[in-house]
């Protein structure tokens, strides 16, 4: 499977499971009012977290997609989804409202897409949900979502495997975030070399210390 990048908390996900089973699958396209210029994009499943415009341009994705926007469980070409009901805000709603985080089945790989959560730490029965991660999708930024030192407390939570930062300050990025550093200072890491995508196997998870990712926008 391959994973990419496209800024903010849009990502593209490649998958082939056998000669004619071809998968792709599109999270959180936002729209130009960003600063960020949307590539060209075309899905089998199309999910969307929230209905704020840095996530949820759905006519930015070609295709006929399954579109998936909440909470729930779905099914098509061999992966599955599950939507798991959070807050945007600390205030259980009451600031920014609903956000659905997204666990994703596909290659025998768990992939969790957090989306804009503002929670400072799960629930019980959110992490049970959860459930086992091999690759988690999180936002660091602040401002919005959570913070570096909230994500940190997060994934202490998940235990991933592999953790992929997302949603934070980029180039031409209109909206103000921190940048991706406060979060690598808070795991201890003074550089990191970012790739332009992730390419993984269910054999290339390890059991051991959790690996930092960081992708190219």
């Amino acid at each position: 499977m391959q994973i990419i990048w496209h800024g903010q908390s849009c990502f593209e996900m490649l998958s082939s499971q056998g000669k004619n089973n071809h998968v792709a699958i599109v999270i959180d396209p936002f729209d130009e009012d960003t600063g960020l210029r949307l590539p060209k994009l075309e899905a089998d499943i199309l999910l969307i977290t929230h209905q704020h415009h840095d996530h949820n341009n759905k006519k930015g994705v070609q295709g006929q997609p399954l579109l998936i926007e909440g909470p729930g469980e779905y099914e098509t070409k061999g992966v599955f989804v599950q939507g798991i009901p959070s807050f945007h805000d600390a205030l259980e709603g009451k600031e920014k409202g609903q956000n659905t985080i997204y666990t994703i089945n596909v290659e025998d790989l768990k992939v969790c897409h957090l989306g804009d959560l503002g929670q400072k730490e799960l629930t019980p029965e959110q992490v049970e949900q959860i459930g086992e991660v091999d690759i988690l999708l999180i936002p660091v930024g602040g401002n919005f979502t959570i913070s570096a030192k909230e994500a940190v407390k997060i994934m202490s939570q998940i235990e991933p495997s592999i953790i992929i930062p997302m949603h934070y300050q980029i180039p031409k990025l209109k909206i103000k975030l921190e940048g991706a550093d406060k979060f690598l200072r808070a795991m201890g890491m003074k550089s990191v070399s970012p790739l332009d995508k992730l390419s993984i196997k269910k054999k290339d998870i390890l059991s051991e210390e959790a690996k930092i990712v960081v992708l190219k926008p």
